[in-house]
């Protein structure tokens, strides 16, 4: 059997921390920055815990340090 490839988008967008769970950027820090509070783009800044429910989904890519 050949080995199973990492899905490479879900790789560069996605992160698993230490206790398995994954880790995303936050959306909306692209553009229109003027219009938005400096206390809501420094917050954005973070990358935010992803569901339980959309976990399952994202690890079915084959991530990399994943338990």
């Amino acid at each position: 059997m050949p080995k199973v490839k990492t899905n490479s988008s879900a790789k560069k967008r996605f992160k698993v921390t230490g206790t398995g769970k994954i880790v995303h950027k936050q959306a909306g820090k692209r553009h229109n920055l003027d219009k938005k509070s400096n206390r809501r783009i420094r917050q954005l800044r973070k990358g935010a815990v992803l569901s339980d429910g959309h976990s399952a989904s994202v690890m079915k890519f084959k991530m990399p340090n994943s338990h």
